[in-house]
Formats: C-alpha cells, sequence, structure tokens
C-alpha cells in the first residue's frame, strides 16, 4: 500500500534517531535533514479516489511550550474519511518558508510507521502519532519559535489516499517562559511607598538557558485580602535584561503578581502573587 511505502521511507531513511543539528544562529540555520531530504522525494499534494482528511488536531490544539532541557511529547491526531474505510493516517510538523529541501530548517517526525487509528464509524477513523520536541534535538535554536506545519496522509481500505505537505491546520512552537514578582518593603505602613521588582525571563534556545525578555508590556495586578479577583493597577515594560520595577502606594493587606500576555513566540505567564502585609 502507498502510505506503507510513504511512512517507511519517512520513519526509516528519515528516522528521529538520525537527526543531530548542533545549535545555530538564524543566519546560519541548518537544514533539518530529516524533513528536507524527504521532501526531496516525496510526490506533491496529491489525491486519489474519494479519501478525505477532515480534521487535524496538533497537542489538543494547545501551544507546544518548550524550555531549555526537557522533552516535550506531541500528539497528532487526523480525522479521515473514505466509503471503504480508512486504514492508516499518519502526520508530522515541519518548519520552513516551503516544503522543499532548501526551505525546511525544523522537523518532528513520529518512530512508528503507522498511526494509532480508533474507528468513529464505518467510513471515518481518527489516527494518533507522537512527536518529539526535544531542545537537545530538534528545537536547536531560536528561529525555530512560531507557527510549525503540518504534513499528513490518510489512506483508504480500498487503497485510495490523500497527501498534504502544508494541511490548513498549523502548530504554535513557542519559547517557555518565566515571571517573577516581589514587593517591598514587607511589612509596609499605610500610604507608604511599594517597590515592585520582577523579572521576565525565557528560552534561548541557541544557548539552552534562560535569558531576559526585553522591552515588553508586562501589566502589575493587586488583590486585596479577601477579595475574588485581581485589578490592574499599571503597565510596566521590561528592561534590556528583562526586569520589571514599578512603584504604588500601600493601601490595605493584599496579593501583587505581574502578568504577561504572550507574544507569538512566547507563551503568557502569571508570576506567582506577593503577600504584602500593610499595616
Amino acid at each position: 500500500m502507498r502510505i506503507r511505502a510513504t511512512v517507511a521511507a519517512l520513519s526509516g531513511t528519515l528516522a528521529l534517531s538520525a537527526l543531530a543539528v548542533p545549535a545555530a544562529h538564524a543566519a546560519d540555520a541548518p537544514k533539518a535533514p530529516e524533513a528536507a531530504t524527504f521532501a526531496a522525494k516525496a510526490p506533491a499534494d496529491t489525491t486519489v479516489g474519494d479519501t478525505k482528511i477532515t480534521k487535524i488536531t496538533v497537542n489538543g490544539g494547545k501551544d507546544i511550550v518548550v524550555g531549555t532541557s526537557a522533552k516535550k511529547s506531541v500528539k497528532i491526531a487526523v480525522t479521515a474519511t473514505d466509503p471503504s474505510g480508512i486504514e492508516d493516517a499518519v502526520a508530522f510538523l515541519w518548519h520552513g518558508s516551503s516544503f522543499d529541501e532548501d526551505h525546511i530548517d525544523g522537523s518532528m517526525i513520529p518512530e512508528s510507521e503507522n498511526g494509532d487509528c480508533k474507528a468513529v464509524n464505518a467510513t471515518t477513523s481518527t489516527c494518533t502519532v507522537t512527536v518529539v520536541a526535544d531542545p537537545n534535538v530538534n528545537i536547536y535554536s531560536n528561529v525555530l519559535a512560531g507557527k510549525w506545519k503540518v504534513w499528513t496522509i490518510a489512506q483508504g481500505n480500498d487503497g485510495d489516499h490523500v497527501q498534504k505537505d502544508a494541511f490548513a491546520t498549523s502548530a504554535s512552537v513557542k519559547r517557555a517562559a518565566r515571571l517573577t514578582t516581589n514587593a517591598s518593603p514587607e511589612p509596609v505602613k499605610k500610604g507608604k511607598t511599594l517597590t515592585v521588582t520582577g523579572a521576565l525571563t525565557r528560552a534561548n534556545w541557541d544557548t539552552s538557558k534562560y535569558a531576559g525578555y526585553t522591552k515588553q508590556d508586562v501589566k502589575l495586578q493587586y488583590k486585596k485580602k479577601g477579595a475574588s479577583s485581581y485589578t490592574t493597577l499599571k503597565t510596566v515594560k521590561s528592561d534590556t535584561k528583562g526586569n520589571l520595577k514599578t512603584t504604588v502606594k500601600a493601601s490595605a493587606d493584599g496579593y501583587f503578581r505581574y502578568v504577561f500576555a504572550g507574544t507569538s513566540t512566547t507563551p503568557a505567564v502569571t508570576s506567582t502573587s506577593d503577600f504584602v502585609d500593610v499595616r
């Protein structure tokens, strides 16, 4: 069957174990050998017969957030339909400007040749594969933050099949973020000045360390003791090292925290709150 041959090439010739891309800067980031080699060999989008891919969900619809060391397992669920039923469907993620060997610079390819398929009904199945985002292997540079595309293939029991180099669904891969808050002095007299400091940092995949996220708007929020929700007091911009600092007047016992809304390459993050005793 066509899907067997296609996925055999993907998981054999282009096996994840073959990928060992060194850290690189944006200007000279190397191609990801698995997906790049596969792109050079695989045919473009094809449809034979009446097999259709109706839905793809990556990571449950959530961002793929990667730090500096821990691996992140990501499930890709492909729902496909064919009058004869679905034999199999698989997918992988790739990053680059176009699906060809000169423009792919990142890939997450499953080790398995087959999807774990569950029948929805006689004609439709959802097949799931797992890929891994590993900052020590395939998440090797900050240039890989942002949108990743989905390559997929599905085959019916009658041999009909459909392949898409870039399905309409995409995945967002982001650099993990950290945020802190510290209000001082503690305790403080009512009406006196409180200084609220903090730091916004995010994973740097080029260095495998966390570094300051500079010139970002971060909200300072306050919740009075006994209240049920926070109120935004002001917006503070992180400095050239990612540090935050501002002052407020102490009014009553309560909690302070910083909140970052996130960007296209970095997820939203909220700091642990800091309680201040006002006397």
